[in-house]
């Protein structure tokens, strides 16, 4: 009978109504969740029935055909936590470990990372974020994997330049030959500079100069003998002599050197060039004047480098648009540790929403493509920023207004069958 489809049909409308307002509602709770992607009911209409002796079809109502996800992209907010991770553009991060039961590889919008105890990068959960690793010398390479980025080390550099630059004042007075034991009295110009082992130890070297004639200096670094093989704790050692000469122009004509420098416990004996400039009598000929000079004014020292550092240990981290982790060392060196990977899907919005933030792939998403942020069509990487909830607030209580119009317009269906069936049934009487 017609009135008893009518009723299954409202049935249905109440039905597809409630449906849509659930859905509405997961979105609205979840407009604050980091990285959410809101869904979306899509319904059709059921099995139409053919009247009998009419080419007309009478509808059986609606049904929920699917819940589609809406992937896209939420509005960026800055944290200023260096592992807080959001994409722009396409893509998911990858997660590994045990969730609800259930082991295996997940995939997520929400970068709420952090470091646990045993130094992996994982998310709030615990689940390890999947990356590539990099070697000692912060060359990304290997299988995808955990992140694992603390504890890190940076390893010491032996020095083996030592840059001086200044000037020597070319009217100085003759205080030479230089004294070892008496070396403020015996020289001109004393410069310290700080040189490493191949320990990372520091040692605090004292380069002295002393004229000697016109336009000639002797130059000596020395450095306490507590840290050099054979020496003595408070007296000077020589690690380092030789001789300076200039023209009339003060210009650097030549410069001779040797070193002896022989920490203790470490590499002996450790190479150490000590460069003062660019003699015109070098090969090549330079200018005699990127270094130290000979002219009038006062002898005085302009700079003083040198290119070996200590042993380091992790100070923080960074992490740049393509997803590489960078660590800043104590020693002021850095290198990179590890570079997260990033997925992409052929069709992400069929992915399976398993809870926590997470999705699994499906066989309608496709497999997963997985790579480095920027490349093959996935987005790029923002650090210290999280992914908001990509709800329109305002978009859902319209969509809710009209589902809770739907409903009371379908109990009006129901009703208005169920008062016919009441007439119907009084034709009895």
């Amino acid at each position: 009978m017609s009135l008893i489809s009518a009723l299954n049909t409202g049935t249905s409308g109440l039905e597809s109504s409630s449906l849509e307002l659930s859905v509405v509602g997961d979105n609205i709770a979840n407009a604050n969740t980091i990285g959410f992607k809101s869904g979306r009911a899509a319904f059709e209409d059921q099995l139409s029935q053919t009247v009998v002796g009419s080419a007309g079809q009478i509808g059986m109502g609606s049904r929920l055909q699917a819940v589609q996800q809406i992937v896209t992209q939420g509005a960026l907010s800055s944290t200023g936590v260096a592992t807080d991770l959001a994409l722009q553009g396409p893509g998911y991060f990858i997660v590994n470990g045990v969730h609800d039961g259930q082991t295996g590889s997940f995939y997520t919008r929400a970068g709420q990372f952090t470091v646990d105890t045993d130094g992996y990068l994982v998310n709030l959960d615990g689940l390890n974020v999947q990356g590539y690793t990099a070697d000692a010398t912060g060359v990304v390479g290997g299988p995808l994997g955990d992140l694992l980025v603390e504890p890190a080390t940076s390893a010491p550099l032996a020095t083996a330049n030592v840059n001086i630059r200044g000037n020597l004042q070319s009217d100085a007075t003759l205080v030479g030959p230089f004294d070892p034991l008496a070396p403020s009295t015996t020289s001109n110009l004393a410069s310290t500079v700080s040189v490493y082992d191949s320990l990372g130890a520091e040692h605090s070297v004292q380069v002295f100069f002393t004229r000697t004639g016109a336009g000639t200096w002797d130059w000596n670094a020395m450095a306490d003998g507590g840290g050099l093989t054979g020496g003595t704790a408070g007296t000077l050692t020589s690690v380092g002599s030789g001789t300076l000469t200039y023209d009339s122009q003060g210009q650097l004509t030549t410069m001779t050197q040797a070193s002896t420098f022989n920490p203790l416990g470490a590499v002996n004996p450790q190479p150490l060039t000590f460069d003062f400039g660019d003699p015109t009598g070098g090969t090549p000929a330079g200018t005699g004047l990127a270094g130290i000079t000979q002219f009038a004014g006062s002898s005085a020292t302009a700079f003083t480098g040198q290119d070996g550092y200590a042993s380091g240990s992790l100070g923080s981290i960074q992490v740049d648009t393509a997803g590489r982790i960078t660590g800043v060392f104590s020693n002021g060196q850095t290198r990179v540790l590890a570079q997260v990977a990033v997925a992409g899907f052929t069709a992400d919005d069929q992915l399976l929403r398993v809870g926590g933030n997470l999705f699994q792939a499906t066989p309608a998403s496709g497999q997963p493509a997985i790579g480095v942020a920027g490349t093959g069509g996935r987005g790029s990487l923002v650090s210290g920023a999280l992914e908001q909830s990509n709800v329109d607030l305002a978009g859902q209580f319209i969509r809710m207004i009209a589902a809770q119009r739907a409903f009371e317009a379908n109990s009006k269906t129901i009703s208005t069958a169920d008062q016919l069936l009441q007439e119907l049934i009084a034709l009895k009487r």
